[in-house]
């Protein structure tokens, strides 16, 4: 019963009442894609990291409120926001989204919410690193909530199969999204604090977790020992982590997943089926990851255009 009641309160969280469209602003601000996608393109020239860090930080804004860049928010007074909560402290490049808004602003004055510009900016990340572009639906408003609190609510790396099921059904997401969606760690970077419970004292019988590649899990235990591992230091999430493609699936089935939520995916036989299908049609993933992306990113729930990112209104 409570977890039925806290699926309930979840979704009442979340909007889809706000309609999007993918010609929102035609004629009130027609270059405002072009905009964004040079501040995007800017950044990544400079920083490689850039498109991971777009991707990530626009997941984790549309789970938590829906997508209305409340992820982007800055603390203030006695309200800790978002982005300092535990599970955010490692999203960064927040610059690229203030730069986009900065160069929409300019052109069309209180027009486009942060939360499309950052939608806009995930899809131009994907395309960047090699990826599929796609129409993103628009006509998002900016939240005037922001809890690190709330932040609980965002699928940990530790996971297992029922608890990523439930958070991504909550969201109205199916198991088809999460395996989808799950392929965006082709892009990034993973500090050892997301993936040490699988190489160190994993339970009471073994210290690494036996799903794990052997020559894989020591090559993670050299980079993250047990003590007095840097305090950055971490693997890229796959060897090709600045390029998009399927190899996070490939890598699945050969056990160097880094996380007990990306190896949870063969778990199910209905998400193995998937996963499977993924690692063998790069077609297949690049089309499903397109339709969840829209699917995820249409989740809505502000209720304003922000003039600066940072603050509500």
């Amino acid at each position: 019963m409570s977890a039925l009641l806290s699926s309930l309160l979840i979704l009442s969280l979340f909007s889809t009442g706000i309609s999007l469209s993918s010609n929102y602003y035609e004629k009130t601000c027609p270059n405002a894609e072009s905009l964004i996608r040079k501040a995007v393109r800017d950044a990544a020239k400079n920083d490689k990291k850039v498109p991971a860090a777009l991707l990530r930080m626009h997941f984790h804004d549309c789970f938590i409120r829906g997508c209305d860049a409340s992820v982007l928010l800055d603390s203030k007074g006695k309200n800790t926001a978002e982005k300092d909560g535990p599970p955010n402290v490692s999203l960064h490049a927040f610059y690229v989204i203030d730069n986009a808004k900065s160069a929409v602003e300019s052109a069309c004055p209180g027009i486009v919410s942060c939360a499309d510009i950052l939608a806009l900016a995930a899809r131009d990340a994907v395309v960047l690193s090699g990826g599929p572009s796609w129409v993103v639906p628009k006509g998002r408003k900016d939240g005037r909530t922001s809890l690190a609190s709330e932040t609980r609510q965002l699928p940990a790396p530790t996971f297992n199969i029922s608890q990523l099921q439930q958070s991504f059904a909550q969201r109205g997401l199916s198991l088809k999204d999460l395996v989808a969606l799950s392929g965006g760690h082709t892009l990034g970077f993973s500090h050892c604090s997301s993936f040490k419970n699988r190489i160190h004292n994993f339970n009471s019988t073994t210290d690494v977790d036996p799903s794990i590649n052997p020559s894989f899990a020591a090559s993670l235990k050299s980079t993250c020992p047990a003590t007095n591992n840097a305090k950055n230091a971490g693997v890229p999430m796959d060897p090709s982590s600045t390029s998009f493609d399927n190899t996070y699936y490939k890598l699945l089935f050969q056990q160097k997943t880094l996380f007990s939520s990306d190896k949870a995916l063969l778990d199910s036989p209905k998400t193995k089926n998937i996963a499977a299908k993924f690692a063998t049609s790069k077609d297949a993933f690049t089309k499903a990851f397109i339709k969840s992306m829209i699917k995820m990113s249409s989740i809505t729930g502000g209720q304003e255009v922000r003039k600066n990112c940072k603050v509500v209104n």
